[in-house]
C-alpha cells in the first residue's frame, strides 16, 4: 500500500506542492443528497509524496487552491473532478493532462477505468473495494485513505508512460487538446433557462404546454440549487410532466395529479401554479424534433463507416473519434462547431464529414425551393 501524509489544514501545505512540472490529482466527493457535488478529499501526488488533503474544515482555503491551481494536473476521467473543484473554488487548473483520454488515442477503450489502465500498464492490481465509502464521514477510516492514495500513486508515471507512446505516435498534440477541452467553463455552468431539456418528457410538448414545462423546469431548478437538493427530491420529472400537461389552475387540481405529493401542494403550490399561469403569455415557437428522414439516415450511416475506416486506420476505437451522438448532432444541426470536425479530428476525418454533410445539403437545397 502507498505511504501518505493526511493533512488536515490544507493552507498548511502551499510550499510543498511548488516547483513541481506536474502533479497527479483525484478528488473524493459525495453528490447523492445534493445538488452541488460536496467536496470531501483531495489527493495529490508529486513524484516523492503523496498527500490526502482533508478540505471540510472552516478554515480560508484560498492560498491552497491557488497554489494547487497554478500547477499543471495528471487527473483521470477527469471531468467530474474538474467540476466538483470548479464548484468549490471557482476556479480551474492551469493544464491538465487526462490519462483516460491519452489511452483512448493509443488504442485502449474509450472509457478505460484507471484500475484497468494501472494493471495493462504495470501489472498492479488496485484495490477498489472502498468505492461506495461515505467520505463525508469524520474521521476518515486508514483503509480509505490508503484506497484514495493509491488512486494517485500511478498518475504521475502512467503520464511518463502513455506521454512517451504517444509522443512516438505523432499524437501527444492530440491527447494535450482533448483534456484543454475539459477546461471549457460551458460544460460546468449551471443555466435555468436549459433546464427543460433535462426533463425527460418535455421534447415532445408543444405551445403552451412546452413554455408551462420550461418555466416548471427552470422553478425546479432554481430551488434544486437554493435548497442544494437534487432535482428529483424537489419534484420528480414524472409530477412535473404532469402539471405541464394538466395545465391546472387551482390547488384542488394540483393536488389530484398523480403521485403529486401533498405536502409539495401545501409547500410551493403558489408557485408551481403560479409557473402554468405565466406560461399562458409566453409565445413559445418550439416544435418537437423532428425524427431523422431517409436521407439522414443514409448520411449517418456514411459517416458512422467513414469514422470507422479511419479508426481502424489508426488502431482507435471509433468513439475516441467521432460517436454517434456526435455524428447525429451535426447533422440535425448542419453546425460545424463540433469537436469532430476541428483540432486534429479536422485534419484526419473532419474534411471528409464535411463533405458529406454538404452533399446532404445541397440535396435538400431543391426540395425546399418547391
Amino acid at each position: 500500500m502507498p505511504h501518505y501524509q493526511f493533512v488536515d489544514r490544507p493552507e498548511s501545505l502551499t510550499s510543498a506542492l511548488c516547483g513541481y512540472e506536474r502533479l497527479g490529482i483525484d478528488t473524493e466527493f459525495m453528490r447523492e443528497k445534493t445538488y452541488f457535488a460536496q467536496l470531501c478529499l483531495v489527493q495529490v501526488a508529486t513524484p516523492e509524496e503523496i498527500y490526502c488533503v482533508d478540505p471540510l474544515d472552516d478554515g480560508d482555503h484560498r492560498i491552497f487552491w491557488e497554489s494547487l491551481l497554478a500547477q499543471p494536473w495528471v487527473v483521470h476521467s477527469a471531468r467530474q473532478d474538474i467540476e466538483v473543484v470548479w464548484q468549490t473554488a471557482g476556479a480551474m487548473p492551469a493544464e491538465i493532462f487526462d490519462t483516460q483520454v491519452a489511452a483512448g488515442l493509443l488504442g485502449y477503450p474509450a472509457q478505460m477505468g484507471y484500475a484497468s489502465l494501472v494493471e495493462d500498464l504495470f501489472d498492479v492490481e488496485m484495490d477498489k473495494s472502498h468505492t461506495r465509502a461515505d467520505w463525508t464521514r469524520r474521521p476518515l477510516r486508514e483503509s480509505w485513505l490508503q484506497y484514495a492514495a493509491e488512486d494517485v500513486e500511478y498518475l504521475l508515471p502512467a503520464f511518463d508512460v502513455l506521454s512517451a507512446r504517444l509522443e512516438k505516435a505523432g499524437r501527444l498534440g492530440w491527447a494535450q487538446e482533448d483534456s484543454r477541452f475539459l477546461l471549457d467553463p460551458g460544460l460546468y455552468v449551471v443555466n435555468e433557462s436549459q433546464a427543460v431539456d433535462r426533463l425527460k418528457g418535455a421534447r415532445n410538448f408543444r405551445g403552451r404546454r412546452r413554455a408551462a414545462a420550461s418555466r416548471l423546469a427552470a422553478w425546479r431548478e432554481a430551488e434544486a440549487i437554493r435548497r442544494n437538493r437534487p432535482r428529483q427530491w424537489i419534484v420528480r420529472d414524472s409530477v412535473l410532466l404532469d402539471i405541464a400537461y394538466q395545465l391546472p389552475t387551482t390547488e384542488k387540481e394540483l393536488a389530484a395529479i398523480d403521485e403529486m405529493p401533498p405536502k409539495l401542494v401545501s409547500r410551493v403550490g403558489a408557485e408551481l401554479l403560479q409557473s402554468v399561469a405565466e406560461s399562458a403569455n409566453d409565445e413559445s415557437d418550439y416544435k418537437p424534433p423532428r425524427p431523422p428522414n431517409e436521407q439522414q439516415k443514409a448520411l449517418l450511416k456514411k459517416m458512422q463507416a467513414a469514422v470507422a475506416r479511419c479508426a481502424e486506420e489508426l488502431g482507435l476505437a471509433a468513439e475516441t473519434i467521432a460517436s454517434k451522438k456526435e455524428l447525429s448532432a451535426i447533422i440535425i444541426s448542419g453546425s460545424r462547431q463540433s469537436r469532430a470536425l476541428q483540432g486534429w479530428r479536422s485534419e484526419i476525418i473532419g474534411n471528409e464529414l464535411l463533405s458529406l454533410l454538404l452533399s446532404l445539403i445541397h440535396i435538400s437545397e431543391p426540395t425546399r425551393r418547391h
